[in-house]
């Protein structure tokens, strides 16, 4: 099984997307054989879309990117929540592989993903609490990327959810503790 690894929180040391994501790939292991390409968004960063490069008749970042994202059984996302969306080292990211008679196509019923088939999951730290109650509404991240996955015919998602982290010292260890259960859940 061939897994993508992305991570894109800027705090390399100490971030929570990224351990919660490393977890995952470590689960992901113990299950099963898999070979992991690891993307690091922050320390090889990927510039911003810029017009010419998406008019380019040769698109050579474009293609690569494409091609690890095609060629991965599983995708394994490390997210942040920053100000309420994801870091704009994986929106760079998502730019390059939404790609129009590529990865999707438009049919006369709309949109249709090509990539069907494939697992991914999301490792999502939050330093509020953003799945229930008000906030809810304030949430851009889980949801754009579950759709920016959607649209690329990736609909079998699974989030692991640290939230809280912010809220203090207990708030920060039930939030930790609820995104290990749901790692030691994949099956």
């Amino acid at each position: 099984m061939n897994v993508l690894h992305l991570d894109s929180g800027i705090f390399v040391e100490g971030s929570v997307s990224r351990q919660l994501s490393a977890d995952i790939i470590k689960k992901l292991q113990a299950e099963s054989d898999i070979s992991v390409k690891h993307r690091d968004l922050v320390t090889d960063a990927i510039p911003h879309l810029g017009a010419d490069e998406l008019l380019a008749e040769d698109k050579p970042l474009i293609n690569e990117l494409v091609e690890e994202l095609k060629n991965a059984d599983v995708l394994v996302i490390g997210a942040p929540m920053y100000n309420f969306t994801i870091p704009t080292q994986l929106k760079a990211w998502i730019d390059r592989v939404l790609q129009a008679g590529v990865t999707f196509r438009y049919t006369e019923n709309g949109p249709e993903g090509l990539l069907e088939g494939k697992k991914a999951y999301i490792a999502s730290g939050r330093g509020g609490v953003y799945s229930t109650g008000d906030a809810s509404a304030l949430d851009h991240q889980e949801a754009y990327l579950k759709t920016a996955l959607s649209f690329i015919g990736i609909t079998d998602v699974e989030v692991v959810r640290a939230e809280g982290l912010n809220m203090g010292d207990e708030s920060r260890e039930q939030g930790l503790s609820n995104a290990q259960s749901q790692i030691a859940d994949i099956a």
